[in-house]
C-alpha cells in the first residue's frame, strides 16, 4: 500500500502536465498510475496543433479556454527546454485555412465575417496570396484564412519532457497498471486499488481519457459519461521540409514537422475501443491530403496509426470537483484538443487541490452539467 498527497490516475498529456503544475505549487507527493506507458494513447497519435482559431467559429467559454491555454506553450516550452533538455519544437508559424471548391469558399465568406466581427485575428488571402505563402499547396485553391496566432508543437516531445520532469523531480509512475476502483470512505474517495493493489491519495484526479466510464467509484459507475472516438492519421517521410504552416481543408489537415515529416489526417469513428488502423482509412486521408498538396499523391505512408480521444455527451471537457466525492476531480473528455488544452488543465486543477480557488472554469466545464443533464449532446 503507498500513500501519497496527490494520486493523478492517467498518465497521458493531461495527467503528466498536472503532476508538474502541481510540484511546481508544491503540492507535496504526487503519482501517476498509468494503465500503459507514458503518453502512448491519444496523446501520442495526436498531431499537436493548437488551433483554436481554426478549429472554432464561435467567440464562447470554450474558445476563451483554448486561447488562453494557447498563450500558455511559449513560457512552457522554455521552462519545459531548460528543466528537462528537450526542445518540443514550438511552432508560430500560423495556420491557413484554404478553400479548394466553390461550397468552401462560400463558407470561408462567412466564417471571415462572423471571425473579424468578434475581434479574432485573421487576413483573407486571394488564391495568388495563398500560393505565394505555400508554393506548393494545390493550384486549385480559390482563397484561405490564415491565422497567426494558431500554432503547433511536436507532441511527442511535450510528452518526453513532461515524463522526464516528472522522473527527474520525484513525481512516482506507476506503469503498467490498470485503476479498477476507487477507494470510498463514507463520502471521500481515499485513493484506488489497481490490481488487487491499493494506493492511496489525499485526493485523487481522473486524467483517464477514453477510460473514464470504466472505472468503478466503490459500487458506482463514475457519474458522467466518457465514451472513445477513434482518429486515423497518416504521416509522410519527406526529405526536407515543403510548407511552412499547418494546413487545413474542410475535408482534413497538414501538419508539417521541423525533420520534413508531414502528418495528414484525421478520420472521426465511432467504434468504442477499437484503436485499429485500416486501409480504407489511409486511402481517405490520402485523398484528402492530395487535395490540399498534389505532390503528396505519389508519396509513400511512412507511418500510420490510430489513438482513442475521450469525448463527452456535449462535446466539451470536463474539469473539476466532482460532486458528491469529496477528493475527487475530473480533468477529462477534451477530445480532439489533448494537447492545447493541457496547460490550462492542470492550472486550473492544481489550483483547485493546492488553494481550493481558482477560476470560473470548474463551474462552466464541471462534471456537474453531465450529471445534471441540461446540456444537449453535440454531434461527432
Amino acid at each position: 500500500m503507498a500513500n501519497f498527497d496527490v494520486l493523478i490516475v492517467g498518465g497521458g498529456v493531461i495527467g503528466l502536465s498536472l503532476a508538474r503544475r502541481l510540484h511546481v505549487r508544491g503540492a507535496g507527493s504526487i503519482a501517476i498510475v498509468e494503465r500503459g506507458k507514458p503518453g502512448h494513447e491519444a496523446s501520442f497519435a495526436a498531431a499537436g496543433m493548437l488551433a483554436p482559431n481554426a478549429e472554432n467559429e464561435a467567440v464562447d467559454d470554450f474558445y476563451r479556454l483554448c486561447d488562453e491555454s494557447r498563450l500558455m506553450f511559449p513560457e512552457l516550452a522554455g521552462e519545459l527546454k531548460d528543466e528537462t533538455g528537450i526542445d518540443i519544437e514550438l511552432d508560430r508559424s500560423g495556420t491557413l485555412y484554404a478553400a479548394f471548391t466553390e461550397e468552401d469558399s462560400i463558407h470561408l465568406d462567412s466564417r471571415f465575417a462572423r471571425q473579424q466581427e468578434a475581434g479574432i485575428q485573421l487576413e483573407r488571402l486571394s488564391a495568388a496570396e495563398t500560393l505565394q505563402a505555400e508554393p506548393r499547396i494545390s493550384e486549385n485553391v480559390r482563397e484561405s484564412l490564415y491565422f497567426p496566432n494558431d500554432w503547433q508543437v511536436e507532441n511527442r516531445k511535450l510528452l518526453s519532457a513532461l515524463e522526464a520532469y516528472a522522473r527527474l523531480n520525484g513525481i512516482k509512475i506507476i506503469d503498467e497498471t490498470r485503476a479498477d476502483t476507487l477507494i470510498l470512505e463514507s463520502s471521500r474517495v481515499i485513493g484506488i486499488t489497481a490490481g488487487g493493489r491499493r494506493i492511496l491519495g489525499g485526493t485523487t484526479v481522473l486524467a483517464t481519457g477514453a477510460w473514464t466510464s470504466l472505472i468503478k467509484i466503490g459500487d458506482a459507475s463514475v457519474p458522467f459519461a466518457v465514451k472513445p472516438i477513434r482518429g486515423q492519421m497518416i504521416s509522410f517521410a519527406m526529405p526536407r521540409r515543403f510548407f511552412e504552416r499547418v494546413i487545413y481543408s474542410p475535408r482534413g489537415y497538414l501538419v508539417p514537422r521541423a525533420d520534413g515529416r508531414i502528418l495528414a489526417g484525421a478520420t472521426v469513428e465511432d467504434l468504442g475501443f477499437d484503436d485499429s488502423t485500416t486501409m480504407e482509412a489511409v486511402g481517405q486521408l490520402r485523398t484528402s491530403a492530395a487535395e490540399i498538396a498534389p505532390l503528396l499523391s505519389a508519396a509513400e505512408v511512412a507511418e500510420n496509426w490510430a489513438g482513442l480521444r475521450p469525448y463527452a455527451g456535449d462535446g466539451l471537457p470536463v474539469i473539476g470537483p466532482v460532486p458528491g466525492y469529496d477528493g475527487l476531480f475530473a480533468a477529462t473528455a477534451h477530445y480532439r484538443n489533448g494537447i492545447l488544452l493541457a496547460p490550462i488543465t492542470a492550472k486550473i486543477v492544481a489550483e483547485e487541490i493546492v488553494s481550493g480557488t481558482g477560476s470560473e472554469y470548474p463551474r462552466l466545464f464541471g462534471p456537474e452539467r453531465l450529471i445534471r443533464g441540461s446540456t444537449k449532446t453535440a454531434s461527432l
